[in-house]
């Protein structure tokens, strides 16, 4: 094998990084086909588009042969899907594409960064730890099928009436063009709460600007209209759901004493979006670090369908702490 070059992701590049990675994941899970991998959902194009200078590619005598993607949230930075061409494996070709990653994760100044992977994998937990991560909690993918309204509240008799009554949804797409900074600002104004400079803008308006679903927010309103909790749902084929499902990519409720009963109303908003657009799946990652979180979505009628573990550098919990009612998984 001849010299390994790390450059910059291509829009041209797409197509050909979208089949490695459906290859890899698809031959190490054991798929027969390992190119139906994930079906019609797409993590390759939404992710380059959703941030190209934070996207790279992998080549070998001239051919794609690997690509790694980077999301900016603020003070926090994830990374992923690393993927290499199954014959290339442990050929150095990952650790080539984390160097270039962690020298952009340097260059932004992020603070806190991590990664989801395979648990039962020594390889990978290896190849991770020798660029500082650290595993820490596993993740539950989760799923719930969506049949008639059937959204339990298990915290509503700790809220007043007035209370209840005064949490409504929106959608950010409804947002006029003229107070849509004033709405992110409001949104980075929660993520922070939750965790110093976390801020997901860049996804926000990924969802948005892509048409990959839209952004579910909550209000509360006690005679000012304040934001509570914000959800960012892809919806369908082409986006990071694929077909029939709703996957809540980022969600996130105020902390405080009224957490779980927002985070309640915001995962039935979430549910009542999916069933307007036509889908019958809602999927949503949660750290079991958040454990609080993790117990509200199996209250909700959330089941495991996949676990990982997430693994962090510096080896400290960001926001992955018991009472913040957090939805992620850093896919």
């Amino acid at each position: 094998m001849t010299d390994i070059l790390i450059r910059p992701l291509r829009e041209s590049d797409i197509s050909k990084a979208d089949h490695v990675f459906r290859l890899a994941f698809g031959t190490f899970i054991g798929l027969q086909d390992p190119l139906t991998f994930f079906g019609d959902a797409d993590f390759i194009r939404t992710r380059f588009m959703a941030n190209p200078s934070g996207s790279f590619a992998a080549e070998v005598d001239g051919e794609l042969v690997g690509s790694n993607f980077v999301a900016n949230w603020g003070s926090v930075g994830i990374f992923g899907p690393l993927t290499i061409r199954p014959d290339l494996w442990d050929k150095g070709i990952a650790k080539q594409l984390l160097k270039s990653t962690m020298d952009y994760f340097e260059k932004l100044g992020t603070k806190h960064i991590g990664l989801f992977t395979w648990a039962q994998s020594p390889k990978h937990l290896g190849l991770y730890q020798r660029f500082g991560f650290w595993p820490r909690f596993l993740t539950a993918i989760m799923a719930k099928h969506l049949e008639g309204d059937g959204t339990i509240f298990a915290d509503q008799a700790t809220m007043p009436d007035e209370e209840k009554t005064s949490l409504q949804w929106s959608r950010y797409s409804e947002v006029i063009a003229e107070d849509r900074r004033g709405c992110l600002n409001g949104c980075r104004n929660l993520t922070t709460a939750i965790y110093d400079g976390l801020d997901v803008q860049h996804e926000i308006n990924a969802v948005n600007t892509q048409s990959l679903g839209d952004t579910v927010l909550l209000w509360h309103d006690e005679g000012r209209r304040r934001l509570v909790g914000l959800a960012l749902c892809h919806c369908g084929a082409g986006t990071e759901a694929g077909s029939g499902a709703c996957y809540i990519k980022f969600g996130a409720v105020l902390p405080g004493a009224n957490a779980a009963i927002y985070f309640d109303r915001l995962v039935h908003a979430c549910e009542t979006f999916a069933k307007a657009e036509g889908v019958s799946r809602l999927v949503a990652g949660v750290n079991t670090g958040r454990h609080e979180a993790y117990r509200k979505m199996i209250s909700l009628g959330f089941r495991n369908e996949i676990q990982g573990v997430v693994m962090d550098r510096p080896n400290e919990p960001a926001y992955n702490k018991p009472e913040i009612y957090l939805i992620d998984d850093w896919r």
